[in-house]
């Protein structure tokens, strides 16, 4: 496999997200973002996170109450905390005030890289226009970490898929303390409206006939059903995986590839 080096046109791009069909797991990490946002904000005001006793507390939690917020993605329902005193407002819809093109290619990009602190602080800082610690993101990263694990590991059974596009990029990750080269393995699906999805992806040490078999079983178990035809490049371990998983699926070697 090639090592690549990306060059986007953000503006190609954003317009091509915000005029695409967002799926339900992209609004569903959207929300979370921005009602764990919330979430901290309170969390900053009171001096006090949820079921700790402090001398510093100011105030207490009062639950929440629904808001609808559209943004190019369509219309979100947050739930946005409230405090006993009524003193407590937050000012996340206050600071958002520029366009949220930015805050949608932050979104793909952090679904596509799994969502690490760095990408998260990227999503906030867009988000509210301002540099955030490091503890405020972890708090936001712990209230997410549900929402990645569903789109991950949602059902595929919504919709026939009959193309579908497989790769593996190689990135530089951390790995106790030390920069490795993994292989990040990527599905794409036509879906019934001629639109790309991201079906699935996943990260391993090594590419090979027994880990491409692997991840397609994952997709299969997931509900995927038979493609007709699979792109992918040549990679001959890639290409017996796909006979045996997806037998008299129809095989296509990518002209970029090639």
């Amino acid at each position: 496999m090639t090592q690549l080096n990306i060059s986007l046109d953000f503006d190609e791009l954003t317009e091509a997200i915000t005029k695409s069909d967002m799926n339900t797991g992209m609004k569903g990490l959207a929300i979370a973002v921005f009602n764990a946002y919330m979430e901290a904000e309170r969390d900053q005001f009171l001096k006090a996170n949820r079921y700790e006793r402090s001398e510093d507390r100011v105030d207490s939690r009062n639950g929440y109450y629904d808001r609808d917020f559209r943004l190019a993605i369509g219309k979100l329902k947050l739930r946005v905390p409230r405090t006993r005193s009524g003193q407590f407002s937050t000012q996340l819809f206050e600071k958002y005030c520029r366009s949220d093109q930015a805050f949608v290619l932050s979104m793909v990009e952090a679904v596509v890289n799994g969502v690490s602190t760095r990408k998260v602080t990227n999503i906030v800082e867009n988000l509210c226009g301002e540099q955030v610690s490091k503890s405020f993101v972890s708090s936001v990263m712990t209230r997410l970490d549900p929402e990645i694990k569903k789109f991950r590991e949602r059902s595929l059974t919504y919709e026939k898929f009959p193309y579908l596009y497989v790769d593996a990029l190689y990135l530089k990750v951390h790995e106790e303390s030390r920069v490795v080269s993994k292989a990040l393995y990527i599905a794409q699906g036509v879906n019934s409206k001629n639109k790309r999805e991201i079906l699935g992806f996943k990260v391993t040490g090594v590419e090979s006939e027994e880990s491409w078999s692997s991840f397609f079983r994952e997709l299969r178990d997931r509900g995927l059903r038979q493609p007709i035809m699979v792109t992918s490049d040549a990679h001959a371990g890639l290409k017996r995986a796909i006979q045996k998983e997806f037998p008299g699926t129809s095989w296509q070697r990518c002209t970029a590839h090639f």
